[in-house]
């Protein structure tokens, strides 16, 4: 319930404003959630409800899925999520098994809804970690090349520079999140993948 504020605000926000059905859903942490002024221009022309909440892991998302996700019956989910969780200690496996039963939980409702998982991000800030990052991405690309319904966005790639190590041109001063650099390398990292697929849902 660490995380009750934040939802609570998007859900009288969604009381307030008439949220479309059948959008994209794009949830994930703080990463996500500093993106949400762009999202619509960055993803246009398609249809997207921003829902990032800074601080949260896959677990979040998974436990919040009923009141962040399902409500919306959205016909695709934009997911980041991974970098709190290895900055927690947790096992690249456990996000795995937690994005797994995310998948389960969202499915079983919806059977037909996308799945667009952007790869954990180097930071600066979090380097260190990159070796844990790099396996739970490597779970998460597994998963996504078994099923249809779902789609592994490596964004970061773009983000390393010609030494193999973080970019310091597209973070902020905490060396964690990022800058419209940054965000200009996840859109045309995304936008790649998900127009194509997306529009002719619109």
């Amino acid at each position: 319930t660490r995380l009750e504020e934040a939802i609570e605000a998007f859900e009288k926000q969604s009381a307030r404003e008439r949220v479309p059905r059948k959008a994209i859903v794009c949830i994930g942490s703080s990463s996500m959630r500093s993106w949400h002024d762009d999202l619509y221009d960055d993803l246009a022309p398609l249809t997207v409800i921003p829902r990032g909440f800074s601080g949260s892991n896959m677990n979040d998302v998974l436990f919040y899925a009923d009141r962040m996700i399902l409500p919306y019956r959205p016909r695709a989910v934009v997911l980041y999520e991974g970098d709190n969780d290895i900055a927690q200690g947790i096992a690249p496996e456990k996000i795995l098994e937690t994005f797994s039963a995310l998948l389960e939980k969202v499915h079983a409702e919806l059977p037909k809804t996308r799945f667009y998982v952007l790869s954990i991000k180097p930071s600066p800030s979090r380097w260190h970690m990159w070796p844990r990052m790099q396996r739970a991405n490597e779970l998460l690309a597994q998963a996504c090349a078994q099923d249809g319904r779902l789609t592994y966005v490596d964004v970061a790639s773009g983000m390393l520079g010609e030494d193999g190590e973080p970019r310091g041109d597209i973070f902020k001063e905490d060396k964690l999140h990022m800058n419209r650099k940054g965000y200009e390398i996840w859109r045309d990292a995304l936008r790649s993948v998900i127009i194509k697929a997306e529009w002719p849902h619109e």
